[in-house]
């Protein structure tokens, strides 16, 4: 097993480093060697700046092909990675940096200020969306060579945030192994090969955008168009050159809303992978009928990365996320622990060295979340079928997923009622055409004071959280639906308000 992820990277690069590695849509094209020198002088300045190898390293910046560099250079010196969403507030990321503890900070220049009030002892550097900042400055002239920092393979590579439902969130431990034997299996079963251009519209910020599609594309030394966001009109004038996309359901619902998406612009395209959030049945049957390709649903989590696939080669089940992918254990479980009958729905859980290794700073908090036999609880129900094929019915857990990103309602809740004239809340997701889910808020007035209108709170909260986090829409009621214990039926909130969006 390789110490350094970089280094089975590195291994599978083209004998010709001269081939292109990356081009932007602006036009700027750099080749494998240029990759490879550029992350050797980032791992080299953070080595510079005193940065030992296990330190951690925050980093909160737009693509651009210097931040999957920056990337690059994190791995080769030994340092653990800590990617962080652009669009956290003030509030979010004082958590995250004051929890986390970065030696460094890799932000953008209007949030350096931040980051440095946040944590006065960190060494902050900036890297803007063009790729510019002190910390491409300040790495010029360095070697272009960095021989990648050995350390074990189970040691922490990254650490990405993600919590349930209550509680504060939580740092999932990712280690050397769990990535490297994820990207192989992924590279390995769609097929990933050196002829191949990947369209990455994903957020390098984002477990989809890094581990998956440009760790696959790393591994298979092909091209990837590496663009700033996902936008439709991008993506028609960048799929006749390319021959693998990877997106969100959000992602294909927009381009099935451009006519301009038909078989001929979709020609060279061999593969369209999705992920993030469940694809609509009816997204696929219609993505197949105007463009000729089948989607390729998948499976996975933070905790997890990816864990079941539907197949390259063989039949790719709408409304299923397939089989697991070799090396994987799934299995559903009933109530009780036991194997669940075949089509019927259960809990998942999953195993294998894909499944992380903790949680940062709460060493006991995992041996919850795993079985006496080393199966992880994903907290999602599904069934298995006789094919193999896992179908996901639901979330045991209140997580909604808007446009391909986690929201967590306990989060907003707790925002919610800290507004004066609130009593309570309960923050739901309802069937979005766009988003998939939309995230809504059913609020309680508490006749103490003056409730805000709802178009107020929703304003209070664009400066208290992501912007992806932020209701679509604030109800009010009486009282919110509870059952006989206590606790809040969010389902009955959920169907009441499924057509809101228009939804069924």
């Amino acid at each position: 097993m390789y110490a350094n992820l970089y280094t089975l990277f590195a291994g599978r690069f083209p004998t010709d480093m001269s081939k292109i590695a990356i081009e932007t849509g602006d036009g700027r094209r750099y080749t494998y060697g240029e990759l490879d020198q550029y992350s050797a002088r980032l791992a080299g300045h953070f080595r510079r700046l005193g940065l030992m190898p296990g330190e951690r390293v925050a980093v909160s910046v737009e693509n651009s092909p210097q931040a999957l560099f920056a990337y690059l250079g994190c791995l080769r010196a030994g340092l653990i990675y800590l990617p962080l969403n652009t669009a956290y507030q003030r509030s979010e990321l004082t958590y995250f940096i004051k929890d986390a503890e970065p030696r460094a900070i890799v932000c953008r220049p209007e949030a350096a200020a931040i980051a440095r009030e946040i944590a006065p002892a960190a060494l902050v550097e900036t890297l803007d969306a063009r790729g510019e900042g002190s910390l491409v400055e300040a790495s010029r002239g360095l070697p272009a060579d960095f021989s990648p920092v050995g350390r074990g393979p189970d040691d922490s590579t990254a650490i990405l945030y993600t919590s349930g439902t209550t509680g504060k969130p939580k740092g999932v431990m990712l280690s050397t192994r769990n990535l490297a034997v994820n990207a192989m299996a992924l590279t390995d079963a769609w097929g990933m090969n050196g002829d191949d251009v990947l369209l990455h519209m994903l957020p390098l910020f984002h477990a989809h955008g890094l581990f998956v599609a440009a760790h696959c594309a790393l591994l298979s030394a092909s091209k990837m168009w590496l663009t700033a966001r996902f936008e439709a009109g991008a993506a028609l004038k960048l799929l006749p050159c390319s021959t693998v996309f990877m997106g969100v359901p959000t992602h294909y619902g927009r381009l099935l809303a451009d006519t301009g998406l038909n078989r001929e612009l979709c020609r060279d395209m061999r593969l369209f992978t999705c992920g993030s959030a469940p694809l609509p049945v009816e997204t696929f049957h219609r993505f197949e009928q105007r463009t000729g390709n089948f989607i390729l649903e998948r499976y996975g989590m933070t905790e997890t990365l990816i864990t079941t696939s539907n197949p390259l080669n063989g039949p790719r089940i709408a409304g299923s996320v397939g089989p697991a992918l070799p090396g994987v254990s799934v299995r559903v479980v009933d109530e009780h622990g036991r194997p669940a009958p075949t089509g019927t729905n259960g809990q998942v859980q999953v195993k294998g060295d894909n499944v992380f290794h903790g949680y940062w700073k709460q060493p006991n908090k995992i041996a919850r979340d795993f079985t006496g036999d080393g199966f992880f609880n994903t907290g999602d129900i599904g069934r298995l079928e006789h094919s193999g094929y896992l179908f996901l019915v639901g979330r045991a857990k209140d997580l909604i997923i808007s446009g391909g990103y986690n929201v967590y309602p306990k989060e907003l809740e707790l925002v919610i009622d800290r507004i004066e004239g609130v009593a309570e809340s309960a923050v739901f997701g309802v069937p979005h055409p766009d988003f998939g889910e939309a995230v809504v808020a059913a609020v309680v007035r508490s006749g103490r004071a003056e409730c805000p209108a709802a178009p107020e709170i929703i304003e209070r909260l664009k400066g208290e959280v992501a912007n992806y986090k932020v209701p679509k829409r604030v109800v009010f009621i009486d009282a919110l639906p509870r059952n006989a214990m206590g606790k809040v039926q969010k389902g009955l909130l959920s169907r009441h308000y499924d057509a809101l969006f228009g939804g069924t």
